[in-house]
Protein backbone atom coordinates (compact mmCIF):
# COMPACT_ATOMS: atom_id res chain seq x y z
CA UNK A 1 0.00 0.00 0.00
CA UNK A 2 1.26 3.85 -0.83
CA UNK A 3 1.65 6.38 1.18
CA UNK A 4 -1.16 8.94 0.71
CA UNK A 5 -0.35 11.97 -1.25
CA UNK A 6 -0.61 15.15 -0.06
CA UNK A 7 -1.27 18.07 -1.72
CA UNK A 8 -0.91 21.64 -0.51
CA UNK A 9 -2.55 24.48 -0.42
CA UNK A 10 -2.12 28.48 0.65
CA UNK A 11 -3.48 29.71 3.62
CA UNK A 12 -4.44 32.40 1.66
CA UNK A 13 -6.36 29.62 -0.71
CA UNK A 14 -8.90 28.01 2.12
CA UNK A 15 -12.37 29.19 2.37
CA UNK A 16 -13.84 30.53 5.73
CA UNK A 17 -14.55 27.52 7.76
CA UNK A 18 -12.37 25.17 6.10
CA UNK A 19 -8.97 24.24 8.27
CA UNK A 20 -5.94 22.40 7.64
CA UNK A 21 -2.53 21.75 9.07
CA UNK A 22 0.30 23.49 8.85
CA UNK A 23 3.15 21.61 6.48
CA UNK A 24 5.45 24.27 5.23
CA UNK A 25 5.95 27.59 5.85
CA UNK A 26 7.89 29.60 2.97
CA UNK A 27 8.25 33.63 3.99
CA UNK A 28 10.22 35.20 1.72
CA UNK A 29 12.23 37.60 4.47
CA UNK A 30 13.60 35.54 7.87
CA UNK A 31 11.84 38.09 10.06
CA UNK A 32 8.36 37.16 9.15
CA UNK A 33 9.01 33.46 9.42
CA UNK A 34 10.43 34.28 13.32
CA UNK A 35 7.48 36.85 14.04
CA UNK A 36 4.84 33.88 12.36
CA UNK A 37 6.41 31.44 14.50
CA UNK A 38 6.34 33.41 17.87
CA UNK A 39 2.37 34.05 17.17
CA UNK A 40 1.82 29.69 16.99
CA UNK A 41 1.97 29.31 13.54
CA UNK A 42 3.85 26.05 13.64
CA UNK A 43 4.21 23.42 11.72
CA UNK A 44 2.41 20.60 12.66
CA UNK A 45 -0.69 23.26 13.83
CA UNK A 46 -4.02 23.19 13.21
CA UNK A 47 -4.86 26.22 11.63
CA UNK A 48 -8.90 26.99 11.11
CA UNK A 49 -10.11 30.12 8.55
CA UNK A 50 -12.15 32.06 10.18
CA UNK A 51 -13.31 35.29 7.86
CA UNK A 52 -11.83 37.40 5.34
CA UNK A 53 -12.40 41.38 5.00
CA UNK A 54 -14.53 42.04 2.11
CA UNK A 55 -11.24 43.15 -0.12
CA UNK A 56 -9.43 39.88 0.87
CA UNK A 57 -6.95 41.66 3.08
CA UNK A 58 -6.73 40.68 6.22
CA UNK A 59 -7.61 37.33 7.32
CA UNK A 60 -8.53 35.96 10.69
CA UNK A 61 -7.72 32.93 11.22
CA UNK A 62 -7.64 30.61 14.76
CA UNK A 63 -4.20 28.74 15.77
CA UNK A 64 -3.60 27.51 18.87
CA UNK A 65 -6.71 28.35 20.78
CA UNK A 66 -6.73 31.69 19.86
CA UNK A 67 -7.86 34.06 16.88
CA UNK A 68 -5.27 36.16 14.58
CA UNK A 69 -5.20 38.60 11.85
CA UNK A 70 -2.62 38.17 8.82
CA UNK A 71 -2.33 40.00 6.06
CA UNK A 72 -2.69 38.11 2.44
CA UNK A 73 0.80 38.07 1.94
CA UNK A 74 1.44 36.53 4.53
CA UNK A 75 -0.92 33.95 4.80
CA UNK A 76 0.56 32.75 0.96
CA UNK A 77 3.52 32.27 3.21
CA UNK A 78 2.03 29.51 5.05
CA UNK A 79 0.87 25.83 3.16
CA UNK A 80 -1.59 23.48 5.12
CA UNK A 81 -3.11 20.65 3.76
CA UNK A 82 -6.80 20.81 4.15
CA UNK A 83 -8.97 18.89 5.67
CA UNK A 84 -11.47 16.50 4.32
CA UNK A 85 -14.82 17.98 4.23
Amino acid sequence: MQPKEVTLASLSNLRPGESGLIREMRPTKTNLRHRLMEMGVLTGSRIELIRVAPFGDPLEVRVCGYRLSLRKVEAESVLVSKDPP
